[in-house]
């Protein structure tokens, strides 16, 4: 398990009960009343730690590497009914996007998501969780399979942004992104967005007009990561922490604001230390925001979807 700078009064704890319950187990000495106060103060101390998070700490925890991301979740939700589809028509298949369809119970999906890499290896195959304007155009795809068919899109949102590279650009990035926000504002079928690490820019908004938007509650969400607007606002990396507080970013700030819908609640220190819990949480969610959108009209849901984003923001005569 790898510790957070933030979490070592955790793994300090941690070492301690591992010595404590191994000298009891290579002596005659009963430890048991010394193991079990220092069981109670770690426990304390998890509760302490995770309960004050903030925004910046959020932000680590979507980061940490033993995180699960979108195809350990899919893997969770469809197990062997999930096929992966490839390919956008156009140029090639983009593996920082990944989408298929698989079954939650008896109901099929249509699930996409951005996927990263575990070690070196990976994550270059990944590019980094970072998609291309073929894997945005893949998904859209996609998208567009689900509503000929009528099944519900499921996307899990998991990038620290769109590949900002020269080709990327010279193939239309912007206009790929554009594109998808379009017509999955007016997709015929009900779409449910879930943030289940990093949330970043139009990266993440490519693949996340939903008519029921959620966020795990150690994800973010935001039109810029807090190390790229530190740079742009104080010129310096080092006003990440200030700039995380500001851009309001967290689950929490984003209910508060009225631009999701829920929040997905994780288990103690995050959805990577109870893996299986945290995955059922994630499928309660999908099956009842279904349940509520399944029987509506077709013109009723896109109706509902457009309205929900005009909402979103001010505006000024």
């Amino acid at each position: 398990m790898e510790y957070l700078e933030f979490e070592l009064p955790i793994k300090e704890l941690e070492e301690q009960l591992d010595k404590c319950v191994l000298i009891g187990e290579e002596s005659d000495v009963d430890v048991s009343d010394s193991c079990k106060n220092i069981e109670k103060k770690l426990q304390k101390t998890k509760k302490d730690i995770y309960k004050n998070l903030t925004a910046w700490q959020r932000v680590q925890l979507s980061r940490h590497p033993s995180r699960p991301y979108t195809l350990d979740h899919i893997n969770f939700l469809a197990g062997e009914t999930f096929m992966e589809l490839h390919g956008d028509r156009t140029v090639k298949d983009d593996k920082a996007m990944v989408g298929g369809l698989g079954k939650i119970g008896d109901q099929s999906f249509m699930f996409i998501g951005q996927q990263k890499g575990y070690n070196t290896k990976t994550r270059q195959y990944r590019n980094f969780g970072m998609p291309n304007p073929e894997g945005y155009r893949k998904a859209l795809r996609l998208m567009k399979m689900a509503e000929k068919f009528g099944i519900p899109v499921v996307t899990l949102l998991d990038t620290p942004g769109a590949y900002p590279g020269l080709e990327a650009e010279e193939r239309g990035q912007g206009e790929a992104i554009a594109r998808n926000i379009l017509e999955m504002s007016r997709l015929k079928t009900p779409v449910i967005t879930i943030v289940i690490g990093e949330g970043a820019s139009g990266g993440a908004v490519g693949i996340g007009v939903g008519d029921k938007v959620f966020m795990m509650e150690n994800t973010w969400y935001t039109v810029i990561s807090p190390e790229s607007c530190s740079s742009i606002l104080w010129r310096s990396w080092e006003h990440k922490e200030e700039a995380a507080e500001a851009l309001k970013l967290t689950a929490e700030d984003m209910k508060k604001q009225k631009l999701i819908d829920g929040i997905i609640k994780e288990p103690l220190g995050g959805a990577h230390f109870d893996r299986v819990t945290a995955f059922e949480e994630v499928k309660k969610t999908i099956l009842s925001a279904y349940e509520e959108l399944k029987d509506l009209p077709k013109d009723e849901l896109v109706l509902k979807r457009m309205e929900k984003y005009s909402q979103m923001g001010e505006f000024k005569g």
